[in-house]
């Protein structure tokens, strides 16, 4: 069982928001060279005022942005720091074969996870993080998800039920003292999957709700007597010493009625992404092997990439960096307290 989060950890950002109506899931690849890795560094301290001016004009609509580090854009942006403060558990996405079902890695240096109650504010924060990193970026991904009544997916099963709650959210989804360095952080994984909706509703109410291992009009888990062992959520339960350990999901429906486009923007946040990790293992290779998750029979991942989420404090000092990586080769560049100057950095 992993120690609970430090509360007296740097200030985390908005991974603990509350589920919103609205949401913009922006993957953006940068272009190499000195100009990309500043303007991503640039971001960092951009960002609260970017969200803070946006979000003034409707206070009630609760317009937040996470922003995570893919692993290869870390190594270009924090390369002047010694390499011991690589976060632990930062890596590329590593995609997964089995069986003709795939969960593929695809590019992605910069994750911005909008939220609000209203779609205009996050399309407006946006478009703004997008037109001030310039021509150095490239979208690899953007999606657009919106609350579906009862906090159903497409499928029309309530997402989400299983999340934590209370404190409980943040010691699943805030590094805590395992990590000293990152305090406050965490990791982030998210895919993108389609559904095939004709082959799915063809399915009766009680083949859906074996599938998913819940009713599918109030929502209750079925007994473990009736659920067969490749329901989706008898997959997603991971244990460590006997306990449960949970992640923090924000999943969303986004799709295209005219486009026959209709999918679930999977959104994974946890202090170690070797949980998540697991629990896609269980998924697509299966818990014992060959027991996959049926809902795979009916859900195509297309996208995958893992983040790291810095603590505010540093990301709010990642430019700092710029400096530091500006002193001639050899020196150990120290500012007066004898930091780096990028957050928990030393």
């Amino acid at each position: 069982m992993q120690p609970p989060a430090d509360n007296t950890a740097p200030e985390a950002q908005k991974v603990l928001a509350p589920l919103s109506t609205a949401a913009i899931f922006l993957v953006v690849t940068m272009q190499p060279g000195d100009e990309g890795d500043a303007a991503m560094r640039a971001m960092g301290e951009d960002i609260g005022a970017l969200v803070r001016s946006i979000g003034f004009r409707d206070l009630e609509g609760a317009l937040s942005c996470v922003v995570g580090i893919g692993s290869d854009a870390w190594d270009r942006i924090v390369a002047p720091a010694p390499p011991e403060t690589r976060p632990r558990h930062l890596h590329r996405f590593q995609g997964l074969e089995a069986g003709g079902r795939s969960a593929p890695s695809t590019p992605g240096d910069l994750l911005f996870h909008i939220r609000a109650t209203r779609f205009d504010l996050c399309f407006e924060l946006a478009a703004t993080i997008l037109r001030r990193l310039g021509p150095q970026v490239a979208s690899a991904d953007e999606v657009h998800g919106f609350r579906y009544f009862e906090a159903r997916d497409l499928l029309g099963f309530v997402d989400g039920t299983e999340n934590p709650v209370g404190d409980a959210m943040a010691d699943a989804a805030i590094i805590g003292d395992e990590e000293p360095d990152y305090a406050g952080g965490s990791y982030v994984i998210v895919q993108k999957y389609l559904h095939d909706l004709d082959a799915w509703n063809a399915l009766s109410v009680e083949e859906q709700e074996l599938a998913i291992g819940r009713t599918k009009l109030e929502d209750i888990e079925l007994d473990d007597a009736v659920k067969p062992p490749n329901a989706h959520n008898a997959l997603n339960v991971i244990e460590v010493d006997g306990e449960q350990v949970d992640i923090l999901r924000d999943n969303m429906p986004f799709g295209s009625a005219a486009g026959g486009e209709f999918g679930t923007y999977f959104i994974g946040y946890a202090r170690d992404p070797g949980t998540t990790e697991q629990m896609l293992q269980n998924m697509f290779v299966g818990l014992p092997e060959g027991t996959y998750d049926r809902i795979l029979d009916f859900s195509t991942a297309i996208t995958g990439s893992l983040y790291f989420v810095p603590s505010l404090p540093l990301l709010e000092s990642l430019s700092a960096i710029e400096t530091v990586a500006a002193e001639p080769a050899g020196a150990t560049p120290e500012r007066s307290d004898g930091s780096l100057g990028i957050g928990t950095l030393r």
